[in-house]
């Protein structure tokens, strides 16, 4: 008998209309077109309008992807949100969803492990796919990262943007589907990526609001280190586990957050172009939308047909560090 597994049958994405190119932001911090394209890979990204949260785009790729599954809100039966940047501390920005969306029939919850959310929220997803506890499972990544950048520093403010990817999940008996993750943590690394203020330690006062602690900080070239050392570490480590190697790989998804980190990990696995996606050019770093975003791209660019081996990878916040294998099922 065929392993039940959990596949992805429908993938929407919501991109806002409004671009934001290099130059653009040249004109509100001290940067340029050469230094940033140089740097990260990144030449325009999205914003959405202000005062647009996050549950608004959320919703608006999860209705994509139902329209493209063709089946209605009320046959979801779990909804679960990556995102750190909610719309409140609570309730979750998934129960606000539920309600935008009409899921009737689905208990939802949120997910934080910044970049590496999507593919948390995934595999946590797909378990109760595989338990046979429910039939659909939505997974969405979302953030509105403008929410949170400060436009005086310009090592963060020209590296984001805003952006939602959703996907169903169903069991499949075929092959296709998640066929394994190995998910990490470093703790010690908490320090370099952050939102100091806003939660228990530090409640928003005037003086933290004065002091643009509620703001993204980063110590980039920390965070940049154990990126290059950990993507590349993580997708050997499943692939090795799994008996396979990057030349039985069809699609490396790796999160969109810089192209030298990406194509560190690419040469030291040895994969073509071909078998790598990149559009950070386009979008920037839309933190846990950029996977389901580079899935689209995929799609769109006919690199992604049922059959194929697709490794998925990122290093985000925390310091969290997340890895999915799986066989991609014929997708609405």
């Amino acid at each position: 008998m065929s392993q039940r597994r959990a596949a992805i049958t429908a993938l929407g994405t919501y991109v806002p209309e409004r671009v934001v190119t290099n130059d653009d932001l040249a004109k509100m911090v001290d940067t340029s077109d050469e230094w940033i394209r140089t740097r990260t890979g990144i030449e325009t990204r999205h914003y959405v309008e202000p005062g647009t949260p996050t549950s608004v785009i959320a919703a608006k790729a999860a209705s994509d992807a139902l329209r493209r599954r063709g089946i209605g809100a009320e046959e979801i039966d779990l909804i679960v949100v990556a995102t750190v940047t909610p719309d409140m501390l609570f309730p979750a920005t998934a129960c606000l969803v539920q309600e935008l969306v009409g899921a009737k029939r689905a208990w939802a919850f949120d997910v934080s492990a910044a970049c590496s959310g999507f593919a948390y929220a995934l595999t946590v997803g797909a378990q109760f796919v595989e338990t046979g506890r429910h039939k659909r499972v939505m997974v969405i990544g979302a953030d509105v990262m403008t929410s949170i950048l400060d436009y005086k520093d310009r090592t963060t403010c020209v590296l984001f943007g805003d952006a939602a990817g959703a996907v169903i999940l169903e069991p499949r008996e075929d092959g296709s589907g998640i066929l394994d993750f190995a998910h990490e943590v470093d703790g010690s690394g908490a320090c370099y990526l952050q939102m100091p203020a806003g939660g228990s330690l530090r409640p928003a006062t005037h003086e933290t609001v004065e002091q643009g602690l509620h703001y993204i900080k980063q110590q980039g070239q920390h965070v940049f280190k154990y990126a290059v050392r950990k993507f590349a570490d993580a997708s050997e480590r499943l692939l090795l586990h799994n008996g396979l190697t990057g030349k039985d790989l069809d699609l490396f998804v790796a999160h969109q957050a810089n192209i030298r980190i990406i194509e560190a990990a690419q040469q030291r696995m040895q994969l073509p172009e071909a078998k790598v996606i990149k559009n950070i050019r386009q979008y920037g770093n839309t933190t846990a939308a950029t996977i389901p975003l580079a899935l689209k791209t995929a799609l769109d660019e006919k690199r992604l047909v049922p059959g194929n081996l697709v490794l998925l990878a990122a290093v985000g916040a925390g310091f969290t560090v997340g890895t999915v294998l799986l066989r991609w099922s014929d997708v609405s």
